[in-house]
């Protein structure tokens, strides 16, 4: 077992008459496998001497999933808005116990497991998370595609964004505290809420541990819910709107370099004429390039500025810092030095051009043109910002 991040102080002994735990399981017509996990649940608990309660989210369950959870002894809370995360998040808020358990409830996982889980939860963890890939998959328990490709993948590619330490940031049997709950900010509806929980516990400072665990066949006799590459998409898209900097800034900077340094490069060089590679056509492209960039950085800010302010969670201290240096007047004052260079580098153009009907200078018309766009767009783009964090703009003086 391999602490993430520093652990919290010990926890406070459960008062008398206080759950330690809930086991939450979402449900959408589960009716032959909920016996089977309800008993294993409340078995464990009465073996460990674990206060606590099975809590079934109904999401809009056909058949008698309901009333069987009932007959083993389970709590059902309904749910009517469909969706996985919308349902654990409808069960994190009615669990009682000071700890939460999460796990489907069509027999893959274990629950006569979940003694570790709580284990590690008293110790100090805020979160803890299953791995399958480290522990055990049982054959016929997951398809090739999602143990050699899709879980390995999504789960490095978070990683490679957030490093969370996680292996398995796929894995449905989780246990945290219920006070973590809120920390989180937890708002996604779909299959995209199990990397939420991975990413936001990791943003916001909490203590994770992962411990292996085994996955066996589930015992439905129906399609599973999950649908790969639906699923998979929204996974990797969520990830992705999670890091603007991935997303946004990191290619919005290189576009921009590359573009901007492409154009007075050709021409010093002697080229940006129509007899070689380097023709206007190719310069025409670097500014392309260049005002695509720009954009993108301009996403890339309004996009964190957004996040920073509206999830606590997505609060960055570089942001905070240039979002206090930057002023509406300071942006005008950068896009009108760029239409200056524009008009330095586009006047003679011009007047050559009216004077001879000639352009002997192509690329420097389309480096003015270059300038101009960047120019107007960082104008306009300094209004919108400004409006964005007004709260902050109405405070400056100057």
């Amino acid at each position: 077992m391999t602490a993430l991040l520093a652990a919290p102080p010990d926890p406070k002994s459960v008062d008398d008459g206080e759950l330690e735990l809930s086991v939450v399981m979402p449900c959408l017509n589960e009716e032959r496998t909920l016996p089977v996990c309800i008993g294993k649940a409340l078995r464990t608990m009465e073996k460990l001497g674990i206060r606590g309660e099975v809590v079934i989210v109904d999401n809009g369950s056909t058949d008698r999933s309901v009333a069987v959870a009932r007959e083993h002894g389970a709590r059902v809370v309904h749910q009517p808005l469909k969706g996985y995360g919308n349902a654990l998040k409808k069960g994190f808020a009615e669990a009682r116990g000071r700890y939460i358990i999460m796990g489907d409830c069509d027999d893959s996982y274990d629950f006569t497991d979940i003694g570790r889980f709580v284990d590690c939860l008293r110790d100090g963890a805020d979160v803890v998370m299953g791995n399958r890939l480290r522990g055990q998959i049982k054959p016929g328990a997951m398809p090739w595609l999602h143990k050699w490709v899709g879980n390995p993948g999504l789960s490095w590619f978070l990683n490679l964004l957030f490093d969370t330490g996680a292996g398995d940031t796929l894995c449905g049997l989780r246990g945290l505290r219920k006070d973590a709950v809120p920390k989180m900010h937890l708002q996604m509806p779909g299959m995209e809420f199990a990397g939420e929980m991975v990413i936001k516990s990791r943003l916001a400072k909490l203590h994770i541990e992962e411990i292996p665990i085994t996955l066996w066949p589930d015992g439905r006799n129906r399609r599973p819910h999950l649908r790969s590459f639906r699923d998979g998409w929204r996974f990797l898209r969520f990830v992705l709107m999670c890091s603007p900097t991935t997303l946004f800034v990191l290619p919005g900077l290189l576009l921009t370099l590359v573009g901007i340094l492409s154009i007075p490069a050709a021409m010093l060089a002697g080229y940006g004429v129509y007899t070689n590679f380097f023709s206007p056509n190719f310069l025409f492209g670097c500014n392309v390039l260049a005002v695509c960039g720009w954009h993108l950085l301009i996403f890339g800010f309004v996009a964190k500025l957004h996040a920073h302010h509206v999830n606590p969670v997505f609060r960055d201290d570089r942001v905070e810092r240039l979002a206090a240096k930057f002023t509406v007047n300071r942006g005008l004052v950068a896009g009108l030095a760029l239409l200056t260079a524009s008009a330095a580098l586009g006047v003679p153009v011009v007047v050559h051009w009216l004077q001879t009907l000639t352009l002997p200078r192509p690329g420097q018309w389309i480096l003015a043109g270059t300038f101009f766009l960047l120019g107007f767009e960082t104008i306009f783009a300094s209004f919108l910002i400004g409006i964005l964090d007004l709260s902050r703009e109405s405070r400056r003086t100057g």
